[in-house]
């Protein structure tokens, strides 16, 4: 993966492809505070705090795409009325920085009725753009995805359980790079050129997420990647380590 490529922006769940002008959020699940709230959770909508932190990234870094790499909204299947609202609100304000494209998600059935013309809908089996493939994560891709040198890909929510000396357990969201298992790999995808894999963060914070290091990862793709020696970053870019090393 070319390090001066494939940047994360420092602090952010947002990564920065800056030689193809490209921003990748996921995992936005808009609309997921009705469900927390039949849960007995109250919170603050978190669409306009995720609407005003991804333009602020984009007045600095000049984007010609914005790529929402799935799960724009969260309640499935019937989407409600103030969901569709929040949704079309904040794809009409992204847009005014780049081109939206989206790669749905488990959770974006019947997207297409929330997006104007201008916004750019892919299959769920993923996008490719120059030898950089960009998956939701939540169904096996096509073979082409495979082809590619490096595989962005969303879904798990990543986090890793840290424990301090009191043993007191904290989750804290992490970005995941990762290789595949050649031999699993090769039996589900027999052209692949065993591309690069850098799992992204969970955008909106009321998520909840996956703990790598002790949960693996989300997803059927989580079968044939080598969990073991995935490599965890923290948000502020300090490396963790490798999982075999976390999960002890």
């Amino acid at each position: 993966m070319k390090e001066s490529n494939i940047q994360p922006i420092i602090n952010h769940p947002i990564l920065h492809i800056k030689d193809m002008g490209i921003i990748v959020v996921a995992d936005l699940h808009i609309g997921i505070e009705k469900r927390l709230r039949e849960q007995g959770l109250f919170t603050e909508s978190q669409t306009e705090n995720m609407t005003n932190s991804l333009k602020k990234i984009l007045k600095k870094i000049k984007a010609e795409k914005i790529i929402l790499l799935g799960d724009i909204k969260h309640n499935i299947p019937s989407t409600e009325v103030f969901e569709r609202r929040d949704v079309k609100n904040f794809l009409n304000l992204i847009k005014e920085f780049g081109q939206v494209h989206i790669v749905p998600g488990n959770h974006d059935g019947l997207i297409k009725n929330l997006i104007s013309e201008d916004i750019v809908l892919h299959s769920s089996k993923g996008l490719v753009i120059d030898n950089i493939a960009f998956i939701h994560g939540h169904r096996w891709p096509s073979e082409k995805i495979f082809r590619s040198k490096d595989i962005i890909m969303a879904h798990t929510h990543p986090t890793v359980m840290l424990v301090d000396r009191l043993g007191i357990k904290s989750y804290e969201s992490c970005w995941v790079k990762a290789n595949f298992i050649d031999k699993k790999l090769k039996e589900k995808y027999p052209d692949s050129s065993n591309p690069n894999l850098l799992i992204i963060p969970a955008f909106n914070p009321l998520c909840g997420g996956i703990s790598i290091n002790k949960e693996g990862i989300n997803g059927p793709l989580g079968k044939i990647i080598d969990i073991n020696n995935s490599n965890l970053y923290m948000l502020d870019g300090t490396y963790l380590g490798k999982v075999k090393n976390l999960n002890k």
